[in-house]
């Protein structure tokens, strides 16, 4: 590859790495970066699933210290994340991406707006005092089935997926943002795990490029991961709220106004 090349792919997982430690949403910069590079465009969304998953390892051991915290939820979320994502990878490899991909800005605008709400949905419904065990069985099973859906969608394209996760969690009474991403990347990584093994086996990466962005991934993830931590709470959902309105802006562009 030429050395512009080898230098955008690596800058752009870079920064897709960070974002998703954040908040999500990195596929939306490696994905359009692949399609530059001349990537067929199944090929890019196996290749950059790949890369990110390889670089979710940095960013898990960012949030190393949640992760006992988060250990009661994850029986619950892990099945359903490994089934869904196998689901979604498999949909992929049978479906065109184009009419899907148009609801990518949808979902992500809608995520957003559930994130941002959410603080004022939980003080009307009484959960503002709650933490995530205190849950009612009902609302715990809702959150277990919007997972399923969320691990499917991730599978087949994943864009977006740490920003529906994170305003899910919040619903079902999460208050620390930095457990709510620990969680959310432990699942994510898994559901980006299973879609990855899906497509190696069906042939769909490109192993130069994604073992340039899995280098700049993990530079990414880990730095977003360490020093998102070091920000107020408050200032953290300002910027994923702040990301998830631009990748819905970026999205409904590219799909409906260019």
């Amino acid at each position: 590859m030429p050395t512009f090349e080898i230098f955008g792919l690596a800058l752009v997982a870079m920064a897709a790495g960070a974002i998703n430690a954040v908040a999500g949403g990195g596929t939306l910069l490696t994905f359009p970066t692949l399609l530059f590079y001349g990537t067929p465009s199944v090929v890019a969304n196996a290749t950059s699933t790949l890369a990110l998953t390889v670089g979710t390892a940095g960013s898990v051991f960012g949030y190393r210290r949640h992760i006992e915290t988060i250990k009661p939820w994850l029986w619950r979320f892990v099945p359903v994340s490994i089934i869904g994502g196998l689901i979604g990878s498999a949909l992929l490899t049978h479906t065109t991406e184009k009419t899907f991909s148009k609801l990518v800005p949808f979902l992500i605008l809608f995520a957003t707006i559930v994130f941002l709400c959410q603080g004022a949905f939980r003080k009307f419904a009484g959960l503002d005092k709650r933490d995530g065990k205190s849950a009612g069985h009902h609302t715990i099973w809702g959150a277990i089935l919007f997972q399923f859906a969320v691990a499917i969608y991730g599978g087949y394209f994943g864009a977006g997926i740490g920003i529906l996760m994170l305003a899910s969690l919040g619903f079902i009474g999460f208050g620390d943002i930095h457990e709510m991403n620990a969680l959310k990347t432990v699942l994510s990584s898994l559901i980006n795990l299973v879609a990855s093994v899906w497509f190696i086996f069906a042939g769909l990466i490109d192993w130069r490029k994604a073992a340039v962005m899995t280098a700049g991934a993990l530079v990414g993830y880990f730095l977003g991961a360490h020093y998102s931590q070091r920000i107020p709470q408050k200032r953290v959902r300002q910027i994923i709220t702040t990301i998830g309105l631009i990748l819905s802006a970026i999205t409904f562009y590219k799909e409906f106004l260019r």
